[in-house]
């Protein structure tokens, strides 16, 4: 991909009609790659070790965490599970979100309407495309030492396909879709407002004036650590995914059951735990695949 020799073009101004960016889908998948592979799977996994393990504080899940390996522990599942995930699901959105966005402007929409459609459609795209099982399989890693059992973690896949088959190893896809959903639809919704926000107090006098990188980053990091009212669902999520036996405890969960289950055993707050380090991981994605994958569109003439 060659550098666009255009200057990149003001959000207020109309917007042509332009043909599909393919080269969306590698920039996703490099942009995903490289959060995950940096800040990304250290958040994931304490925000997984506090939500599966709700009566341990950030403290007690980061030593638990650390007893699994030190600093590697932190990375657990990151290969390939969250390689996989990341290179498919950054694809996928980027794609996906830049399209929406993109015709949702050309329509008439503004920059944060047009956020809020662009990060709906990308985070339900790769929920059902691929997010479902590898989220699974990242889950089993960080929560199947809770069973005693010394096994690996393909043959856990393997033992609850042969059970349960595709539904099995997908459990939790839809709580997964609603939390991409309002995921994405938070970061680059809040991100875009923020932005304007940002730019027209540091330049009440000039309605053109552009974003620098400063106000970029600041606004992802608005729009990142906003959306992580979701949380709840997230913690959802987790329960019905987390190989965990307790007594009492549903076999099968829906979203309805596995919350009964969180409020009996864990009241309110439950529904919370993880929420420090998910505030982390939803501030780097959000300036990874919003701040730099605006960045790098714009270099790439990628709109």
């Amino acid at each position: 991909m060659a550098p666009a020799t255009s200057q990149p073009v003001d959000p207020n101004a109309p917007l042509e009609k332009k043909p599909v960016s393919w080269n969306n889908l590698l920039l996703g998948a490099t942009l995903n790659l490289f959060e995950v592979s940096t800040l990304g799977q250290p958040f994931e996994v304490l925000k997984t070790q506090m939500a599966a393990n709700r009566g341990q504080s950030i403290f007690a899940a980061a030593g638990n965490v650390w007893q699994r390996g030190g600093v590697l522990g932190f990375y657990q599942g990151l290969i390939p599970w969250a390689w996989i995930e990341a290179s498919t699901k950054g694809a996928v959105l980027l794609f996906t979100a830049s399209e929406f966005e993109f015709r949702s402007r050309a329509a008439g929409a503004s920059p944060f309407m047009a956020g809020l459609v662009g990060g709906m459609t990308g985070g339900i795209a790769q929920a059902y495309s691929t997010m479902g099982f590898c989220t699974f399989m990242k889950t089993v890693e960080v929560t199947r030492h809770k069973s005693g059992a010394k096994v690996s973690t393909m043959k856990v896949a393997s033992d609850i396909f042969k059970k349960e088959g595709i539904r099995g190893i997908n459990k939790g896809v839809n709580a997964v879709a609603v939390r991409q959903c309002t995921n994405w639809a938070s970061r680059f919704g809040i991100s875009r407002w923020a932005q304007e926000s940002i730019v027209k107090a540091r330049h009440p006098d000039n309605p053109n004036a552009k974003a620098t990188a400063t106000d970029r980053v600041l606004s992802s990091m608005v729009g990142g650590a906003l959306s992580c009212w979701n949380q709840p669902i997230e913690v959802i999520r987790i329960e019905m995914q987390s190989q965990v036996s307790a007594p009492g405890r549903p076999d099968k969960m829906t979203i309805a059951t596995a919350a009964k289950w969180i409020y009996k055993n864990s009241g309110t707050m439950g529904f919370f735990k993880g929420v420090v380090p998910r505030i982390g991981l939803g501030m780097w994605q959000t300036v990874c695949m919003v701040t730099l994958g605006d960045t790098m569109r714009e270099y790439f003439g990628t709109n």
